[in-house]
């Protein structure tokens, strides 16, 4: 059985900031299972509504099943019981089953869905792809709307009317019209988060679409600043987010967007510019250089984040 039923974890996760904490690699980039504990012990100290073990920002596009299990494993044990932490499942279907079977037997409290490898699809394959998952685990299960998994209203009704434990849409396509038409037919029946690149900058708008939450890569490293900020929103203190959004997320941004593959390295960067430990990304990422890291350290010091010891 689930360690939290579907139906109040939709609540949960709907109601404070979301994370996807980074996978710490030695420096033969296997996995550095101390420094992950470490982390996410330090993350499961603030208020947050969820930690979304080995996602996007985890690097699961380049974590085995195996590798899916142990990370999430450590990820349960070291919150023991202080925050949600969910699990991801993805690739092919029977890769995706796999691991959400996993993620269960690991003791997580949910599953996030990623597309499905490559394969362009139809809503029926979609959907399909979506019930195999939803059949394999008592997990609540929340799909991940990009790339070459872009599901319809029509077909999120479908799965909702059929799945009670498929709760949650994740955005990450950025259409007004689309996140228009699915929140205004769907209406409370699924949980929306935010899961467009640094959500911050989205954040304000999107809730007015009835998302109320997103998953914040920068809360890896500024937890402070993300749960002020996820607090902001939340107010709507319009004055607050964009004081905040000029003077710390658009600087970090002109810099993750210098190159491609800086999405998850400019976060471990971070973690490198307060004292605590990063460590490196596997290919095809690629890390900070010298000269982009000392312009991350800058704007932090501008910001006033201190270092933590």
């Amino acid at each position: 059985m689930p360690t939290i039923e579907p139906t109040e974890l939709a609540h949960q996760i709907g109601s404070g900031l979301l994370s996807f904490p980074v996978t710490h690699f030695d420096a033969e980039l296997q996995f550095d299972e101390g420094a992950y504990r470490e982390h996410i012990d330090w993350l499961s100290a603030y208020p947050v509504a969820g930690l979304f073990a080995a996602g996007g920002t985890g690097e699961y596009f380049s974590l085995t099943t195996e590798e899916v299990a142990r990370v999430v494993t450590a990820a349960v044990s070291e919150a023991n019981g202080r925050v949600a932490v969910l699990g991801p499942a993805g690739g092919s279907v029977h890769q995706a089953v796999a691991q959400a079977r996993a993620v269960e037997a690991a003791g997580g409290s949910g599953i996030l869905l990623f597309p499905p490898y490559l394969t362009e699809a139809g809503q029926e394959g979609l959907a399909a792809y979506v019930a195999a998952v939803c059949r394999a685990t008592s997990l609540g299960v929340i799909v991940y709307h990009r790339a070459n998994a872009q599901y319809s209203a029509e077909t999120l009704v479908a799965l909702a009317d059929r799945f009670p434990n498929f709760i949650g849409f994740k955005d990450g396509v950025g259409s007004i019209e689309q996140m228009t038409q699915i929140y205004a037919t769907l209406g409370d029946r699924l949980t929306y988060i935010g899961g467009l690149p640094t959500a911050e900058t989205f954040a304000l708008p999107y809730l007015e679409l009835g998302v109320t939450t997103y998953s914040s890569a920068m809360f890896n490293f500024v937890p402070e600043f993300a749960v002020d900020f996820y607090g902001a929103v939340r107010r709507r203190d319009h004055a607050a987010v964009f004081r905040a959004l000029r003077e710390f997320v658009q600087p970090y941004l002109e810099i993750r967007n210098r190159v491609p593959g800086y999405a998850v390295s400019i976060v471990k960067a971070g973690l490198d510019a307060r004292g605590r430990v990063g460590g490196p990304v596997r290919a095809p990422l690629q890390e900070l250089t010298p000269a982009d890291r000392d312009d991350l350290r800058a704007i932090l010091e501008r910001a006033v984040v201190p270092a933590t010891v």
